[in-house]
């Protein structure tokens, strides 16, 4: 079994690449022509199973889950247990911590964001201001 110091580690070291994923295939402008034509799909579908499988591109936490899968079944991690109660407890531990790096990535960006319109907004004052000054030295 792998020192519960290293399973730690490794938790938060692959829930980056995994929130890395999840992130820009649900948000980023990429992967928008397939994510808007699932969204429509998932309305739009007959079935509730059609609708949930074509739901899962547009929400990064519903899609954070397959991609968790995808990447247990690639490095075989498993968390405290060495059993298939260890791969239970890293998958959810996974999708949690990969969760979390999303929403500090959603809020981080929706700060320099925000930042940018402010400095747009300031800009603009300070360009009327110079405007304002030089028809007054015109004058």
């Amino acid at each position: 079994m792998i020192p519960i110091s290293q399973q730690i580690l490794a938790l938060f070291t692959l829930a980056i690449p995994i929130a890395s994923i999840a992130w820009t295939v649900t948000h980023e402008e990429i992967f928008r022509e397939p994510r808007d034509w699932c969204a429509a799909k998932s309305q739009k579908c007959r079935t509730l199973l059609e609708r949930k499988i074509f739901y899962i591109m547009t929400c990064e936490y519903c899609f954070s889950h397959y991609v968790t899968i995808a990447f247990l079944l690639l490095t075989r991690y498993k968390l405290l247990y060495p059993d298939w109660r260890g791969y239970l407890i890293a998958g959810f531990a996974l999708v949690w911590i990969a969760n979390q790096y999303m929403s500090i990535y959603a809020s981080l960006r929706l700060d320099i964001r925000k930042d940018r319109i402010e400095i747009k907004h300031v800009e603009k004052k300070v360009e009327q201001i110079e405007e304002q000054m030089e028809e007054g030295k015109a004058a």
